[in-house]
């Protein structure tokens, strides 16, 4: 007798049926579904069982032919590159690393969106980015640090996720006027209700352990449009991160990602108010649908009083992030001259005024 499995359609777990909550559960991302919800997932998951074609796994093949993964014998990192790269260095922690062998066609992006910002233009913006903090160490922006600033492509799962979304809340309006001497406030309450189906496109998570996720949200947003069907041609010159957290893993900043983008939305709808106070809210994933996708980053790390600092470049936009060290020389020396010019200061404007 065959077994009948459903899956998640959030993570791709098996989804189990709780007797305590008369409902079906995902033991991975805790999503949960009633009946009626499981019966359209089963509907719909039906619908898109379909064999990989053979030019799709033609181009899997290719993808793994040509492909090796470096593996970083000090922190783990491995780094995808293609053929033409003999050896390299590890984009994190700059320890140098070797070829260990070819990745397997499940790690093959379905889109990449080549870099715009070619490494003169990175360096530039960075060295710019430099001049405006002026307590960093000296070797922070030194040839021999600028040489590890890369080109990396790093893995992401740019998800679209359907979501149901229900809000009640109180709203007021207040009023205020003045006639004669006597100031008024009028005051009305009102009961808010929301009820939407929402529709998040395009939320994206780093699929990188190694790579701050914080970092990568402030380089966003990436113009997916100009996202192109992945060839590894575009690898050539660049690095690229083989991801190690697959979607159930990142799954959860997903959610908690849509949920605040729905509740936002709904929060929105209600800007006529004065004030709007949530009585109940309800906002669950329904449903999600992933791209893996390589999304092009300039990326530096620099290893200061044993703390690693990231530094970071949107390949595409341009956009900077990153957490600058301080030199703790400068800025004392900073703060030493300083107090001595104001005393000295002091001690002339005394003199004239005595």
């Amino acid at each position: 007798m065959e077994s009948v499995a459903f899956k998640c359609p959030n993570c791709g777990a098996e989804l189990v049926f709780s007797a305590a909550e008369q409902d079906f559960r995902c033991e991975y991302c805790q999503s949960s579904f009633t009946k009626s919800e499981m019966d359209s997932i089963a509907a719909t998951q039906a619908e898109k069982v379909e064999q990989v074609s053979e030019a799709q796994q033609q181009l899997a093949d290719e993808f793994q032919s040509t492909t090796g993964v470096y593996v970083c014998q000090s922190c783990g990192a491995e780094v995808m590159a293609d053929d033409n790269t003999a050896a390299t260095f590890c984009y994190y922690c700059h320890s140098p690393v070797i070829l260990q062998g070819r990745v397997s066609g499940e790690y093959q992006p379905a889109k990449v969106i080549p870099f715009k910002i070619d490494r003169n233009g990175a360096v530039g913006m960075f060295r710019d980015w430099c001049k405006k903090r002026w307590f960093l160490p000296n070797d922070f922006y030194s040839d021999s640090q600028i040489e590890k600033l890369v080109g990396l492509y790093v893995p992401f799962w740019v998800t679209d996720c359907h979501n149901s979304a229900d809000m009640e809340a109180l709203g007021k309006k207040v009023r205020t006027w003045t006639s004669g001497d006597t100031r008024y406030t009028e005051t009305k309450e009102y009961a808010i209700k929301r009820n939407a189906t929402v529709v998040v496109r395009g939320l994206p998570a780093d699929g990188a352990s190694h790579i701050d996720d914080q970092l990568m949200e402030a380089l966003e947003p990436f113009d997916y449009q100009q996202a192109a069907p992945f060839a590894m041609q575009y690898l050539s010159g660049f690095l690229a991160e083989k991801y190690d957290l697959n979607m159930a893993a990142v799954f959860p900043r997903v959610q908690k990602r849509a949920v605040q983008a729905c509740d936002q939305l709904l929060r929105a709808s209600a800007k006529d108010y004065s004030s709007l106070s949530v009585t109940h809210s309800d906002i669950k994933v329904l449903s999600t649908e992933w791209q893996y996708m390589m999304l092009p980053v300039w990326f530096m790390t620099y290893r200061y009083q044993d703390k690693t600092y990231e530094f970071a470049i949107n390949g595409q936009t341009a956009k900077l992030a990153g957490e600058p060290p301080l030199s703790r020389f400068k800025f004392w020396a900073f703060t030493i001259g300083l107090s001595m010019a104001a005393a000295l200061l002091a001690g002339i404007v005394g003199v004239f005024f005595t």
